[in-house]
């Protein structure tokens, strides 16, 4: 959730947070690989001061620009596990209650496939006789 006050994006105490934890991140990764603010902004195509502003946490600045930081320093990989919706528990345990509870009759079984036999073209009228004797 964002607040727009005279020209400044605000987010919520939760996602600062979590802004400031990423930026301090991406900040020991670029300095413990030993690259300038200025060569790595080179390097993901952005300025020195994007950089600056991605390592305080701000959430003004782009997706796709800390994606390509996150290239220039070989840690994309992260950006993708950032919503793996195999680890997301409450949606998993949400999906699971929406299941079917039982499993398809065999009267809609039937129908199912009388239609797929229709649609197919296969007449039936050909293999019974007015008896109701198959050939």
């Amino acid at each position: 959730m964002f607040l727009i006050i005279y020209g400044y994006i605000m987010s919520s105490p939760k996602s600062n947070t979590a802004l400031e934890r990423l930026g301090h991140d991406l900040r020991s990764a670029r300095l413990s690989r030993r690259v300038a603010v200025a060569d790595l902004a080179a390097r993901a195509g952005t300025s020195p001061s994007t950089i600056a502003r991605l390592e305080r946490g701000d959430p003004g600045v782009a997706v796709g620009t800390l994606a390509d930081v996150l290239v220039s320093l070989g840690l994309v990989e992260k950006l993708a596990d950032l919503v793996d919706i195999r680890k997301d528990d409450l949606g998993l345990a949400l999906t699971s209650e929406r299941l079917p509870q039982r499993g398809r009759s065999y009267a809609a079984t039937l129908r199912k496939q009388e239609r797929q036999d229709y649609k197919s073209g296969k007449d039936e009228s050909d293999d019974v006789d007015p008896n109701g004797v198959a050939f």
